[in-house]
Formats: structure tokens, C-alpha cells, sequence
């Protein structure tokens, strides 16, 4: 139990509770009762923490409500700091939820400007930092922005917050359902000029020994279930701990074949994150988390 992370959704509005549609059982709230319900049932579960997305009011070309004092995630973290005083609270860092452009950096000349990009990612980490966040956790697979994150974070006397780094994040298919629930597709192009390359699993150890170097304090492998070898072998190269990030797509196949009746969901659940465990997984971000937290205190 201790190992599950939920991720949630946060919108703008007034009591939303919005569902996904590509993910049954998975919504949007809006920072309000709606949230405070939503996490009153996973507290009592006794899931652990939540990661934090946040849908902007608008968007620009470099993401101004990511880093906004009054930006969306900035809201909830403020909500739930005050309202859950040992809930771990995690918050993704990235852009493509807030740029105009659905990219994960900031666009100069058709590309994206990773420098530029450390600088946006820098002031995020900081903001949510300042609104109560315990774990940040960059998503955008920027060269440098560990280090860049925490020179931040130190810089503003955050220097207790931790770093959960999507040190090896791969250009998959399985991150549609999730591009649905952000509003984060590319308006054009792909990303896989800064994802990793599905086929080479060296670089997956490159990245996360670098992001070790520039001090990292947990490192995660996303997808997870088509890269258990991956999360393996980053476990056998690090003494920090390891996470692994069942995503929306393995989350929407599951629920899909278990509307069908084509397997037994929980069995097919409990076992897929079994595997992601016994690969070397020490944390599991998972939409299954709630789920599992109450199957786990009523076993058949």
C-alpha cells in the first residue's frame, strides 16, 4: 500500500467532477468539494500521496499558469496542504499541459529551446515548492533539468523537497488516454526529439545516472509494463529508489478487456503491478491506486 502514488486531475470551475472517457473511473475535479471528496476517499484508503496535473484557464507559448501564483495546481496544492497536513504531495512538472503548442518546452525556430526550456521548468518547481508541494517531478526528458530544478529549489530555501525525476521516459503509444485527460497532445509535430527511442534501453542508464549526478532523489521509468527490463536495470545500477509509472494506456486496456469480460480485472491488476515490483519498482504512480487500496483491505 505504501508504494501506490495516485495521479489527479485538477480544472477550473465550480464543483466539477468531470469524467474521462478514454479512462472509466478516472475524472477531473475542480479544486473545491469535488477534490476534497475525491481525496478523502483515497486518504481513507490509505493511499500515501498524489501526483497533481493541472488543466490551465488558458494557454500561451511558454505556459504563463504553470508558474502563475494563482495557476491551477498552485490552487490545489494550497487546498490540500492545508486540508491533509501528512499527505505526500506530488506535482508534475512540464509544460505541454500549458503551452498553446502541446509541447513540453518552449518552441524558438520550430524546435524546442532546452535552455530556455531549464529556465520555465526552474521557476515551476519553485512555485510549487512555495504552494506546498513535497516531490517535484519533471516530465519533460529537458537535458539538464534535475540539475537545473534543484540549483532552484536550493536557491530558494526549499532545499528539503524532493526530486522524482522521469529519468528515462520513452516515446510510447501508450500515453494517449492521458492526452485526452490533460488536454496535452502537440498541436503539430511528435516528441520524439527529446522521448527516447522505444528500442534502445542503454540510454535508459545514461539518463538516469545523469540525473543521479545533478540530484536526483527518485527515479522513474515510464511506461512500465512494456519496460520491466528497463526498470530492472536501473535497479541494479542505483542505490536510490525506483518508480515506475503504470500509465493511461495500460490503465485504459486493462479496464476495456474487463468491461468485455475477457479477463478479471483485479487479478490482471494485482498482477501487473506485482511484476513492476519484482522487476525493482519501489514506487507505483498507477490510475489503479484507489482500487487496489480497497481490494487489498477486503482480499477475496
Amino acid at each position: 500500500m505504501d508504494a501506490l502514488i495516485q495521479p489527479v486531475f485538477v480544472v477550473h470551475g465550480a464543483g466539477v467532477t468531470q469524467p474521462i472517457g478514454s479512462m472509466p473511473g478516472i475524472a477531473r475535479y475542480s479544486v473545491d468539494a469535488a477534490l476534497d471528496r475525491h481525496v478523502d476517499r483515497l486518504v481513507a484508503a490509505g493511499i500515501p500521496g498524489v501526483i497533481l496535473f493541472g488543466l490551465p484557464a488558458s494557454k500561451d507559448e511558454i505556459g504563463s499558469e504553470n508558474f502563475a501564483e494563482d495557476g491551477i495546481v498552485q490552487q490545489a496544492l494550497r487546498r490540500l496542504r492545508a486540508r491533509y497536513p501528512d499527505l505526500l504531495l506530488l506535482t508534475d512538472v512540464c509544460c505541454c499541459e500549458y503551452t498553446s503548442h502541446g509541447h513540453c518546452g518552449v518552441i524558438r525556430d520550430g524546435v524546442v529551446d532546452n535552455d530556455e526550456t531549464l529556465d520555465v521548468l526552474r521557476t515551476v518547481a519553485v512555485s510549487h515548492a512555495a504552494a506546498g508541494a513535497d516531490v517535484l517531478a519533471p516530465s519533460g526528458m529537458m537535458d539538464g533539468m534535475v540539475g537545473a530544478i534543484r540549483e532552484g529549489l536550493d536557491d530558494a530555501g526549499y532545499v528539503d523537497r524532493a526530486i522524482l525525476s522521469y529519468a528515462v521516459k520513452y516515446a510510447s503509444a501508450f500515453y494517449g488516454p492521458f492526452r485526452e485527460a490533460a488536454d496535452s497532445a502537440p498541436a503539430s509535430g511528435d516528441r520524439r526529439g527529446y522521448q527516447m527511442d522505444p528500442a534502445n534501453a542503454r540510454e535508459a542508464l545514461t539518463e538516469a545516472a545523469q540525473d543521479e549526478l545533478e540530484g536526483a532523489d527518485i527515479l522513474m521509468i515510464k511506461p512500465a509494463l512494456p519496460y520491466l527490463d528497463v526498470i530492472r536495470a536501473v535497479r541494479e545500477q542505483t542505490t536510490l529508489p525506483v518508480a515506475a509509472y503504470n500509465v493511461s494506456g495500460e490503465y485504459a486496456m486493462v479496464k476495456a478487456a474487463a468491461a468485455a469480460g475477457w479477463l478479471d480485472e483485479r487479478a490482471a491488476v494485482l498482477e501487473s503491478l506485482t511484476a513492476m515490483r519484482r522487476a525493482g519498482a519501489d514506487i507505483l504512480l498507477t490510475y489503479h491506486a484507489g482500487d487496489v487500496a480497497q481490494w487489498l483491505a477486503a482480499p477475496r
